[in-house]
């Protein structure tokens, strides 16, 4: 086979076997297809798009073309399970979640990653934990997940190694919103980990990839039909990004933030969406009848101290501080400067341009501008006002937090440019807005 007459096939509208797809993943995966022939292929697909068989095809072989995991040695006791959102601003779900279902009988290997654009990434909030290693080798990821029921790491260079060229070769050619080729990119990290259930949150609104519903709906059909042709169980839940999720956004106080809602001090949009998507995870793994009933068990799980307590044990597990639960003031690395964001305005806070705030904390130093940056897990906000919530001189729209007095200010002029003050509240919107199963 010629790379090129696969490239042109798809520029022209044709459907390619399995075949053809499997020669051009593995092409990916070994060198042997130039760069540009990546990007000129990926840019076919972007126009022309996939029907759903090329679509299971090219996760297949993306899956292949690394090592794939199995579970079925380590005499678990459960299914094994995980989620993976499309990302949002003050997205901190995971660190609750993998310890929820852990406390209800899942094993949950998640493999997470760092933050992209505006929005934050979960190995990048561990990162702020002293000692916790988001790269463990394979024996220490296999034990903490077999005794402790869920550990979060990085992705490692063996999984799905065709995604990983093929991603950073999107990236630069600007197909990175390709519907076909975000869900073999995902679908295929989940596959190789040697998933039994897969959840999806698939955000929408100002701070979210799917500005849109229709986006949203799109993205999310795709990747549960996807992952059934591929033999995987999964479901996705549509969820709301039309703000800040929970209270705190930037890397550290994203953790604390976790924490807090662990042991008992719970915000009520991310409790929502936490048990939402736990209710749906246990249903997915038969550990539940229903959603419904997954939602009561990880409830449960929290107000017991159990997920709290499989949180604590991984973290030490993977070289963290024992007492994390106990003392995160005494661990978590705190910003030298904070200060009140005011409103301009008295009234009621009506609209939030999630993806400003998010693009805001990068200024501070707390995401990358670009890929081999630094960050500083420190900066970011606390206290942010969501919609329908009341400002006054008492009640700011946050609390920054800056490594020095000028970066503040900048963020605070930022903030100011991101709400939208009224005198009513708008009606209240549900959290979870869609749910889509095979």
């Amino acid at each position: 086979m010629l790379a090129q007459e696969i490239i042109r096939s798809k520029r022209d509208g044709g459907v390619l076997s399995t075949e053809e797809i499997a020669f051009f993943v593995a092409g990916l995966a070994d060198g042997s297809i130039s760069e540009g022939q990546v990007a000129a292929f990926s840019m076919a697909v972007f126009f022309q798009g996939m029907d759903m068989d090329e679509r299971v095809a090219l996760t297949r072989a993306m899956v292949n073309s690394g090592e794939v995991l199995s579970w079925r040695g380590e005499d678990l006791g459960g299914p094994v399970l995980d989620k993976h959102s499309t990302g949002g601003v003050g997205d901190k779900v995971s660190l609750m979640l993998a310890p929820i279902v852990a406390a209800c009988g899942g094993f949950v290997p998640m493999i997470s990653g760092r933050g992209l654009g505006h929005t934050g990434g979960t190995l990048d909030k561990l990162d702020s934990i002293p000692g916790y290693t988001t790269t463990p080798d394979n024996d220490l990821f296999r034990r903490t997940v077999r005794e402790t029921g869920c550990a979060i790491i990085g992705q490692t260079a063996r999984l799905a190694p065709a995604d990983r060229r093929f991603y950073g070769i999107r990236d630069v050619a600007a197909t990175v919103e390709s519907v076909p080729l975000i869900t073999a990119s995902i679908l295929s990290k989940k596959l190789a980990a040697g998933l039994e259930g897969l959840v999806m949150d698939v955000k929408t609104g100002s701070g979210a990839f799917a500005d849109t519903v229709v986006k949203a709906q799109e993205l999310a059909d795709s990747i549960v039909s996807v992952a059934d042709g591929a033999g995987l169980r999964a479901a996705a839940l549509i969820t709301d990004m039309d703000q800040v999720l929970g209270r705190t956004v930037g890397n550290a106080l994203e953790v604390g933030e976790a924490i807090e809602f662990l042991t008992g001090r719970r915000d009520a949009r991310l409790e929502a969406v936490v048990l939402a998507l736990a209710g749906e995870m246990l249903h997915v793994g038969g550990l539940a009848d229903s959603p419904g009933d997954g939602r009561q068990r990880a409830l449960a799980a929290l107000k017991s101290g159990a997920a709290a307590e499989r949180f604590a044990t991984m973290v030490a597990a993977l070289g963290g501080p024992g007492s994390l639960i106990e003392a995160s003031g005494e661990h978590l690395p705190a910003a030298p400067v904070t200060l009140p964001c005011p409103a301009d305005s008295n009234g009621i806070v009506t609209a939030v341009d999630a993806r400003a705030v998010g693009v805001a904390v990068i200024e501070l130093g707390g995401g990358r501008r670009r890929a081999d940056d630094g960050i500083d897990h420190a900066v970011g906000l606390s206290d942010v006002r969501g919609i329908g919530e009341a400002l006054d001189a008492s009640r700011p729209l946050a609390t920054i937090h800056a490594r020095d007095a000028d970066s503040a200010a900048r963020a605070a002029a930022a903030l100011q440019a991101a709400f939208t003050i009224g005198e009513a509240a708008p009606a209240p919107r549900d959290m979870v807005l869609r749910e889509i199963r095979p």
